[in-house]
């Protein structure tokens, strides 16, 4: 979660740029993103020639020698009209253009990219208190982008909400992505999801760049991504370059229409896909509406994780409780594919409020793989209360959390087995599941242990009314007395 001191720093640029005319968030989102990527690539060739130099190696430059005066490091010690000139003339066409690869997402999208800052003044402060943020780490980089996207503070019209990033992360934890995986979120947004599993990969695996294969994978042909929003294509592809993967596949496209030809492609699906959106069918790919005929977005993603997962493919989703439960067609029919045709493992509940301030809707964490063959024997099922911070609005850190103990639980399922119905976690036969008409709600299963209340003898608490009558009486007489 963002320190005090970087919401500081960041809300007195974002004021810079609201006072300066640009008032869209996603515009300062787009135009602040602009700006730390030129900066990441400066920070970066700035760490890899410190490391060159101790190592007595060649590295491949961002910045070739004619191009010093792009880095950040260099511009930012100009005047307001020569660093303009700089940065609006030469280091923003530089970034636009500096993929080889004309098809990769980062020229595509980088295409129609506009340099919007209007005055030299301008852009001198914003570069200066830029430059005095704290990112020296990961986690303050995750931070900076988390908290610039919750300035979005409504959901759009297709109802996909900000995922924070400790939930990713813990999603991403609970799959355990390995370096041999391709990975896709079909609803990807900043690619939240894709950099935290590459976070992950990197912490994880120490041959991950040094084994040609697997770096190349990693770089080239391990993420993918689908998204309806140019703006948010073009924040994603540098967000994932920024973090070290030089062609991310991100693609502008309805993930749920017939253009996406994707089938039996991937091993890993992470997504949290919009949940209020409703499509004409004539829009939905016709084999996605074979599994459930529907125009609820939320289930037809899962039709689509279906067709996407080449079979013994994991799938981590958020889903709204709805789909739990629906007692519609196509609610059951979703349900009863995951359950009975494929390995459906875990139903983590989380509280209404991991969401807030955008959004109080109730969620769940659905784990399942895909099998063709089925494979469902006993559906582990978690009622997490807490997430490490306050369920308000504020959203506020708090000791309780049971992101960890989740994790923890997860990955050792055989200990699970002799955990009661009253406990935060247990485990629920396919065959009962079966009986309640495929309900998934964590609700149908749970079991609540009541304090038995013991009651005095009406006898004994008709006398203490009387008493306590008797007092009231005489009190009101006291006072009559008085008057």
């Amino acid at each position: 979660m963002i320190t005090g001191e970087l919401r500081n720093k960041v809300d007195k640029i974002w004021e810079i740029f609201w006072t300066g005319g640009i008032t869209n968030p996603l515009s300062v989102i787009e135009q602040f993103t602009y700006l730390l990527f030129i900066k990441g690539l400066d920070d970066r060739q700035t760490d890899l020639e410190s490391n060159a130099r101790i190592l007595g190696i060649e590295i491949e430059k961002t910045f070739s020698e004619e191009n010093e005066n792009l880095r950040w490091k260099n511009f930012k010690q100009l005047g307001a009209t020569e660093m303009y000139d700089v940065v609006s003339k030469k280091a923003f066409p530089f970034i636009k253009a500096m993929h080889n690869d004309k098809n990769s997402a980062f020229t595509k999208y980088m295409d129609d990219a506009i340099f919007m800052i209007p005055t030299p003044q301008m852009l001198e402060k914003i570069v200066t208190n830029i430059d005095a943020l704290p990112l020296d780490d990961g986690d303050s980089k995750g931070d900076l982008y988390e908290y610039l996207l919750s300035k979005v503070a409504t959901a759009g019209t297709n109802g996909q909400f900000r995922t924070p990033r400790h939930i990713i992360k813990m999603m991403v934890e609970l799959m355990k992505p390995t370096p041999t995986d391709i990975i896709v979120d079909p609803a990807a947004g900043s690619a939240g999801f894709l950099v935290a599993a590459g976070e992950y990969l990197k912490k994880n695996n120490e041959d991950l760049f040094t084994i040609k294969e697997l770096k190349d994978h990693y770089n080239n042909n391990m993420f993918f991504g689908n998204d309806m929003d140019r703006t948010m294509l073009r924040i994603g592809a540098m967000n994932m370059m920024l973090h070290g993967v030089e062609k991310p596949n991100i693609e502008y496209r309805d993930s749920l229409s017939e253009l996406n030809k994707d089938k039996e492609k991937f091993t890993l699906v992470l997504a949290n896909p919009p949940f209020k959106g409703s499509l004409d069918y004539d829009s939905v790919a016709a084999d996605l509406l074979k599994v459930a005929k529907t125009k609820k977005t939320e289930i037809l993603f899962l039709s689509l994780f279906l067709r996407t997962l080449k079979k013994g493919g994991r799938c981590t989703s958020i889903v709204p409780d709805g789909v739990l439960f629906g007692s519609s067609k196509a609610h059951k029919s979703i349900r009863t594919e995951i359950i009975e045709n494929h390995h459906l493992h875990a139903i983590i509940s989380m509280p209404s409020g991991v969401f807030k301030p955008y959004a109080g809707v109730s969620t769940a964490i659905m784990i399942f793989t895909k099998t063709g063959a089925g494979g469902t024997d006993k559906v582990w099922f978690y009622d997490m209360k807490a997430d490490g911070y306050s369920l308000d609005d504020k959203r506020q850190e708090v000791e309780e959390n049971d992101i960890e103990d989740i994790i923890a639980r997860y990955h050792k399922l055989d200990n699970e087995a002799d955990r009661k119905r009253t406990e935060k976690s247990f485990l629920v036969p396919k065959e009962e599941i079966v009986k309640n008409d495929y309900d998934l709600s964590i609700n149908r299963y749970k079991e609540i242990e009541y304090e038995e209340v013991k009651y005095e003898e009406p006898k004994v608490i008709i006398k203490k009314i009387k008493e306590l009558e008797e007092q009231i009486l005489k009190g009101l007489d006291d006072i009559e007395g008085m008057v």
